[in-house]
């Protein structure tokens, strides 16, 4: 029996793919994603269901042919009425709030040198871009804009996932859908690895595009293998990651290419109001000789116009002129259009948040006020770690720890990892975002800001660059030597995920030989240790006879005149209570409260 994918048949029936879903959810149909196939049996009742539902949509009249009208009856019929049906409606019902429209996907290719990520952009860039374009790309922005079938499509053109992640550190998520390039000839690779950690830890949609096919010695089927190594299952194999094989050298599997990335989109429901405040983000920008500071911006909320003021971190500028990602002068530009901005005085950085400001009045309030929160933040020096739950979520809830692995070899990579499949639990799982041969990178550390993680190395040790920058964004980066130093160190993160279990441990018994009346300090219980030992601080319980007279916290110990932490048994010592009505004969017991190591 012949299968058709969910897609396809949307497409055919002119439904759209959340309707779609929709009637597959009714008939208790199971799927992975739009792009799954269903039988032909069910591909009949969804015709059935439709056609039902389009009769029960047609107006009564277009159903049963109206019965011959009496000449006086038809002109009654045919003399106007004086509110007509659609008016009486509209004042019976209020008027709905426009809907806020569509907008144009924004994609990010990433993925390991040489697997042909320059390549695959440069053919889309050539068959897809608007036909004024037709001569070249005049300006390069940064970005430029594909027109599909399916609409438009706006390709980030930033070299790396690194330079993804620097925009994402900056609380910029400018991507919607991340496709992975991986050579057919060559398969999963460290940097293929990196740029997946780095798209799940954006949260984005993934989209693995298969390049190569065309050589003779390329294997999809072996790319699709080790994907599921990383956890990673391609639909044909059961899982819901879409795996699309292309050739950036002859165009094959392009265009399915970009219908997978249209279909992602409609299923992401992407919208932005052009009407809407402005909001935008920083790609890239570069000092021109002749023309000056050019910064290229992504639109991702209202609409830009030539005059309009923006700011930029503690910087403002005004825009002159505006170019579009084919190198021609535009007026304004809305939601996910990336444009060519003429008008800072100094280059912003990638990732920084664009906003507008009504005049150059308000642009300069806006900047003087960043300016001063930052200097209170500089003053005060505030670096404060964020808590537990901050990081984990509230207590109760299944936790994660994330990490970043780093080893000297594949062989104690693989050894640590299989310890730590071992360490999970219930209430704590552990998420290792990328586990590489080497030391850690600067780009591990963006990737660890990003993600909330601690990066732990086994037998190699990071730059000194790299430890400064982590220790800059407050990111745990450790280096061991032996094996179970690094699992216990997991073992602390992980008890530090759940809600810490103490028991009251016994430390020490002591009697109450004389009361020794102190100016300052109170009474002060002269004692001798018969039992165990006393610490500073530890906690304390009196009992006089059978009666517990007293119960709170030793706040000193002295032997003779010294201040001393702790004393062991057969030594007499000055026990402070903080509690004035101690007694000779009284008894004092000492404890302290420690974890439970759970299992």
């Amino acid at each position: 029996m012949s299968k058709v994918r969910i897609y396809s048949l949307a497409k055919d029936l002119g439904v759209d793919n959340n309707k779609m879903l929709e009637i597959l959810d009714g008939l208790g149909v199971s799927y992975k994603s739009v792009s799954s196939t269903i039988e032909e049996d069910t591909v009949d009742l969804i015709r059935e269901i439709l056609a039902a539902e389009a009769a029960e949509a047609a107006p009564a009249s277009a159903q049963a042919p109206a019965a011959p009208m009496a000449p006086a009856q038809a002109e009654t019929q045919a003399a106007p009425t004086p509110v007509s049906t659609a008016t009486a409606t509209a004042e019976r019902e209020p008027a709905a709030a426009p809907e806020v429209p569509h907008r144009a996907p924004v994609v990010t290719i990433m993925g390991h040198v040489d697997h042909g990520k320059t390549s695959l952009l440069d053919y889309i860039r050539k068959t897809k871009v608007a036909a004024k374009e037709a001569g070249g790309i005049t300006q390069h922005v940064g970005a430029f804009e594909a027109q599909t079938s399916k609409g438009r499509i706006v390709f980030i053109d930033t070299p790396g996932h690194e330079a993804f992640t620097t925009i994402r550190a900056r609380g910029a998520n400018v991507a919607d859908i991340a496709i992975i390039v991986i050579a057919a000839d060559d398969s999963l690779m460290p940097q293929t690895r990196e740029a997946i950690a780095h798209a799940q830890a954006a949260k984005v949609p993934m989209i693995v595009a298969i390049n190569k096919v065309d050589l003779p010695q390329a294997d999809a089927d072996r790319v699709k293998t080790d994907l599921t190594q990383l956890n990673l299952v391609p639909e044909e194999y059961g899982g819901d990651l879409v795996v699309v094989p292309v050739s950036a050298k002859t165009g094959e599997g392009v265009e399915d290419l970009l219908e997978y990335i249209s279909l992602t989109a409609e299923l992401e429901d992407l919208r932005a109001d052009p009407k809407g405040p402005f909001s935008g983000v920083i790609i890239e920008s570069r000092v021109d000789r002749q023309a000056g500071v050019l910064a290229t911006v992504m639109v991702q909320e209202g609409t830009l116009h030539v005059g309009d003021f923006l700011v930029v971190g503690e910087n403002y500028g005004k825009i002159k002129a505006m170019t579009d990602s084919g190198g021609g002068r535009i007026k304004e530009a809305g939601p996910s259009t990336p444009v060519q901005i003429l008008g800072f005085s100094e280059a912003p950085s990638s990732g920084e948040q664009v906003a507008s400001a009504k005049n150059e009045h308000a642009a300069r309030e806006v900047i003087a006020q960043r300016a001063s929160n930052r200097r209170d933040v500089e003053n005060a020096r505030i670096q404060r770690k964020k808590t537990l739950e901050e990081m984990m979520g509230p207590l109760g809830e299944t936790r994660t720890v994330n990490l970043i692995l780093r080893a000297d070899t594949q062989g104690s990579l693989e050894a640590i990892q299989g310890i730590l499949a071992r360490k999970e639990t219930d209430e704590v799982k552990i998420n290792v975002l990328l586990a590489g041969i080497g030391s850690p990178t600067e780009g591990d550390v963006l990737l660890a800001s990003t993600a909330e993680a601690t990066i732990l190395c086994f037998s190699v040790t990071a730059a000194g660059g790299v430890k400064k920058m982590a220790e800059t964004k407050g990111i745990d980066l450790k280096s061991f030597r032996i094996i179970y130093e690094m699992i216990d160190e997991v073992d602390r993160l992980l008890r530090g995920t759940i809600e810490p279990v103490f028991e009251e441990r016994f430390l020490g018994r002591a009697e109450v030989r004389m009361v020794i009346r102190h100016p300052k300090s109170g009474n002060i219980a002269g004692s001798y240790v018969t039992n165990g030992m006393f610490k500073r601080n530890a906690k304390a319980k009196v009992t006089r006879g059978k009666e517990v007279v007293y119960q709170g916290t030793i706040v000193g110990l002295k032997r003779f005149k010294d201040d001393v932490r702790e004393v062991q048994t057969g030594f007499e010592c000055g026990i402070n209570l903080d509690w004035n009505d101690v007694l000779e004969g009284d008894i004092i017991e000492a404890s302290e409260m420690v974890e439970v190591e759970q299992a």
